[in-house]
């Protein structure tokens, strides 16, 4: 089972509705879950956030809403710097209808956002005062905190979005324009040659202000994200080892195994069986490591 992360050790009264956790940096943390709310704001470096059984790379400006109940854990961080909003909607006294600001509990919706530039700005400015206030017990205190969290959680409705390339970022946001596109790019190879032109980008500015935001090369995240959404179906579908190194954007089975092993210590064969040992002999490809 595991640890339950409970209020009475987060939260400085049982009036307090908001509580911060600054983790600078954030360590490896085994699965956990909470007797309270949460969201996760990633504000530089780069991890693996597993959710419910489903990992995420993170890096700079990635945003998390956990419920209660819900099950997480960090692994393979780096300089990973995060804040963790607490939250107890039940404590909640300013009659506001909340479900307009939080996104729907709901298996059909990405779990994963992205904060703009201008959106981790107003964030941080706001996230200064709500730490001040949440960690004092006085009612004037208890009631600033939830305001300060309406005011939070007003900034990200109105500037996170989810990269999938869809959506129309504000100008001038340069690396969630390129977060989105290459999220949204699927299996297909990314160009980033092609990309800076379409956008009147600097190829060599692009890539340094990647590297200084989020800690890696542009490669290596696309590299990495291609490596979470293989664990991902090896661990929760039945696809043929080579069926995934197809979807994940790698045109050589062979070449797919050898980058997972390399990466993870274990063949993608023996990745799957970690969770289903009784079919992955069924379900891997002949010959396939």
């Amino acid at each position: 089972m595991p640890l339950i992360l409970s209020r009475d050790d987060y939260f400085p009264s049982p009036a307090m509705p908001v509580a911060v956790a600054e983790r600078m940096p954030q360590p490896s943390f085994p699965p956990h879950q909470h007797a309270f709310e949460e969201i996760v704001i990633v504000w530089r470096g780069n991890g693996l956030h597993v959710l419910n059984d489903r990992p995420w790379l993170i890096t700079c400006g990635d945003i998390f809403y956990l419920r209660e109940g819900d099950c997480h854990s960090y692994d393979s961080v780096n300089d990973l710097v995060l804040d963790n909003i607490l939250f107890c909607p039940d404590r909640f006294t300013l009659g506001f209808d909340w479900n307009e600001l939080l996104p729907p509990r709901d298996l059909n919706q990405s779990a994963s956002w992205r904060l703009t530039t201008r959106g981790m700005a107003l964030a941080r400015g706001v996230l200064v005062q709500l730490e001040r206030e949440s960690r004092k017990t006085d009612r004037l205190s208890v009631q600033l905190a939830e305001a300060l969290f309406l005011q939070l959680a007003l900034i990200l409705r109105r500037h996170r979005y989810v990269a999938d390339g869809s959506r129309a970022l504000p100008e001038g946001e340069q690396l969630d324009l390129l977060v989105a596109a290459i999220q949204g790019h699927g299996s297909r190879p990314f160009d980033l040659t092609l990309f800076c032109q379409q956008n009147r980008l600097s190829e060599r500015g692009l890539k340094q202000l990647f590297r200084q935001q989020t800690g890696m090369s542009i490669g290596h995240y696309i590299r990495q994200l291609q490596l979470c959404q293989a664990k991902y179906l090896l661990r929760t579908s039945s696809c043929l080892i080579g069926e995934v190194a197809a979807r994940c954007g790698f045109d050589d089975s062979n070449y797919f195994s050898v980058v997972f092993t390399r990466e993870t210590g274990l063949t993608p064969s023996a990745w799957r069986q970690r969770f289903h040992p009784a079919s992955s002999a069924i379900i891997s490809e002949a010959g396939a490591p």
